[in-house]
This record gives C-alpha cells, structure tokens and sequence, in this order.
C-alpha cells in the first residue's frame, strides 16, 4: 500500500502484482470518513484482481488538507477533487463511489467522461431530504447522534455499530472506526439535500447500482430510487448495512464488483 500526496489530498494506492491493462479505479468514500474505508479490504482485493486501485481523501477527510474550513467545502469542491486525481492517472478511472461519494460520482458523470462508475449506497439524485425524513421515524436516536459526529461530539459505540452494520463486528475494529470518525461539511449536506442535486440526463457512463437490504442511511428503496432514474435496476445485497466494503462479509459486493466490471470493460481495456 502506497500513500501520496495529490494537490493536498491523501491519496492511498495499491498496484496489481503484474502490469495489467485494466482501467485504474478511484474509490471515493462517503460522509464522516475518509479514503481509510477501502483500505481496509477493497484496495487489496481489487488490486490482487488486477486492477491499480486508488482511494482518494477529500478535502477536509482523512489526512487530506482543509481540515480548518471543512464547513465552506462544497460538493463541486469534492467533484473537484476526484477530478484532479482522475487527471493524475495513466487512464480515466472507473469511479466507485459510496453514499456521499456515490452522489460526488454522479456529479463528477455530468462533466467528465468515465469507462464505468458503480454508486454503492449512494444518496440519490433526488437528495437526502428523503433518507432524513425516513430517518426521523425509523431511527430518530441514529439521527440525533449523526448530528453530534456532524458538529464534532461524541456518539455512541452502538450508533456507529447501527449506522454501518447489520453483521457482526468486532469491538476493537468498531472502536478503530469510531477514532477514524469525523464532522462531516455543513455545506455539502446542504448542496447534497436542495442545492447541487444530480442530472441523470447528462450521465453517459455505464452504472452499476448498489444497496443493502438492512442500510438505516440509505435504505434499499431509495437505492431503487436511484437506479430508476438512470433506467437501471439495482442490486440489494441481503443481510448487508450500509458499510458495506466494511462488513464481515464486504466479500460478496466486491466479487460482484468485479465480475460487473469484467463484463462492462470486456473490450475497452
């Protein structure tokens, strides 16, 4: 695992063993986190496949600049920063972006151009207003403490367990991803929510879309939501949360990921 610097941003990579003619990917991770997600398993899996797989920090993320102002930090500013690695690499990358990241993929889509993209949880084009609304009712606690991580407080233990986990977890990994945890930008939840929504019309790229039958954040119906509108339909995995490249069995998305980009790319490698 390499980690470099790309403009300030935290860019964590992992190369297939062999040379490989594979369209590099770019990860991109979801609110309250950072580039770390994928490291945990799916950089090396995607690389042991033959992919160059590559996890960006967004501004404000990780070890990423912009820490001070994370709260003036846009959506376009995340779109920006996905492009300025995209730029970086020897092809353009497939994009594989997770809940807010999935919606900065979507964005991104509107402007450049991509081999394939896969949105995995992703918040839909249509906004979070829905995922909060939906939220108030069913897990008004989850709520409620996503709003404390959001600010900078404390939450606990168990929230982030059912935020991200309908499996099993071990308690030291758990109180690992609780240390990684961080606010998420003021902004950027706005623009995600009324002021930066997606155009589906203007995306051209192959999509694959992902859910999970037990996500409390993004809920398998607003993942159907989401492939709708691009005139797809998605694929729920059962059993799974919403962190679903963290699960005890992320296995099974990755795998599927993989044979979807196989199939997609045949030819265009």
């Amino acid at each position: 695992m390499t980690s470099s610097r790309i403009g300030g941003l935290e860019v964590l990579s992992r190369a297939p063993a062999k040379k490989s003619p594979a369209s590099p990917l770019l990860f991109v991770h979801g609110a309250f986190t950072g580039a770390w997600c994928w490291e945990e398993h799916f950089l090396d899996y995607f690389a042991a496949a033959g992919y160059a797989a590559h996890a960006v920090s967004l501004s404000g993320h990780g070890s990423s600049d912009g820490r001070e102002r994370l709260d003036s930090i846009s959506i376009a500013d995340y779109v920006a920063d996905v492009a300025a690695v995209a730029a970086t690499l020897p092809a353009p990358p497939v994009l594989i972006g997770h809940s807010m990241g999935g919606f900065v993929v979507q964005k991104y889509l509107e402007q450049h151009q991509a081999p394939a993209a896969v949105l995995m949880c992703s918040v839909p084009p249509q906004g979070l207003m829905a995922a909060a609304f939906g939220m108030m009712f069913s897990a008004p606690g989850l709520m409620r403490d996503l709003n404390n991580l959001m600010s900078g407080g404390h939450v606990a233990l168990d929230s982030l367990k059912d935020a991200l986990f309908a499996q099993p977890v071990a308690m030291d990994d758990l109180s690992r991803f609780y240390r990684y945890a961080q606010p998420e930008s003021h902004r950027a939840l706005w623009d995600m929510s009324l002021f930066s929504l997606p155009r589906p019309s203007l995306v051209k790229a192959p999509l694959l879309v992902l859910g999970a039958e037990l996500d409390h954040l993004i809920p398998a119906s607003l993942v159907e939501m989401t492939a709708r509108s691009y005139g797809l339909e998605a694929e729920i995995f059962p059993g799974l949360g919403h962190g679903l490249m963290l699960e005890r069995d992320w296995e099974v998305p990755a795998k599927r990921l993989v044979d979807w980009l196989r199939t997609t790319l045949a030819g265009k490698d």
